[in-house]
């Protein structure tokens, strides 16, 4: 593929802008400086540097990302940031948008993706993908809440009862809680549904993809091929 090409296909703008970019000299291969926009490059398992910041050759660009409270799942934000502008802007615009939604006061995992096949793999209600949350509630849990969540309670505008696929009291004001579903505000109205409040929320995991420990709110990666297989999807 033309290396210019390439550049435009990652976001870094149009065709134009990318040969100026390629003249000059911003962009290298293996630390090698290259001045020919229509060189023809091998994308199989290319890394090429752009500033000196390392971008892999992707066909679809899929991050994950440690968000933030303060921050809303959409391209057109109405009160607070979007998420997006914790990317930089090479990913916002090739146009990854946020698989599913988490409330702008609700941090943790969220994966981001402008493919749409796996953004329909892993929304889509029928695969019922287990999101895992930890919620600090404002009154103290019971055994009769987690049995009441896990039973199925029934919420404002739902004609069926909504269970939760796993619910554990981890101290006396923190619940964690496995769903299924991606209802709009579902942890906090099932918790509200058995007399209690989320005062906070964090998704700790999505499938068997877990938030790594050592990202830090704001931070993003890329989807590793492990994080696809934890996430029961082919790649």
């Amino acid at each position: 593929m033309q290396l210019e090409r390439i550049l435009q296909k990652h976001g870094f703008g149009t065709r134009k802008a990318c040969r100026a970019m390629i003249r000059d000299e911003r962009v290298a291969i293996a630390g090698n400086l290259l001045a020919d926009p229509f060189a023809d490059i091998p994308t199989a398992g290319l890394v090429f540097t752009v500033d000196d910041v390392d971008w892999p050759f992707c066909e679809f660009a899929s991050v994950l990302l440690h968000k933030p409270a303060g921050y809303e799942c959409s391209r057109k934000p109405q009160h607070h940031p979007s998420v997006l502008e914790l990317l930089p802007l090479p990913l916002r615009e090739r146009g990854v948008q946020p698989i599913g939604r988490l409330d702008e006061d609700t941090t943790g995992l969220l994966l981001l993706t402008d493919d749409g096949q796996l953004n329909h793999q892993l929304s889509s209600g029928k695969r019922k993908v287990p999101k895992v949350y930890l919620a600090t509630v404002k009154h103290p849990l019971d055994a009769g809440q987690i049995g009441q969540l896990l039973a199925g309670v029934l919420l404002h505008d739902e004609p069926q009862p909504v269970a939760a696929a796993a619910a554990e009291i981890v101290d006396e004001l923190h619940l964690r809680l496995t769903v299924t579903e991606g209802k709009y505000h579902q942890v906090k109205r099932m918790v509200a549904a058995v007399g209690n409040r989320v005062e906070a929320l964090h998704r700790e995991a999505l499938a068997e993809l877990i938030l790594p420990p050592d990202l830090a709110p704001g931070q993003w990666r890329w989807l590793t091929a492990e994080d696809y297989q934890n996430l029961g999807v082919a790649r």
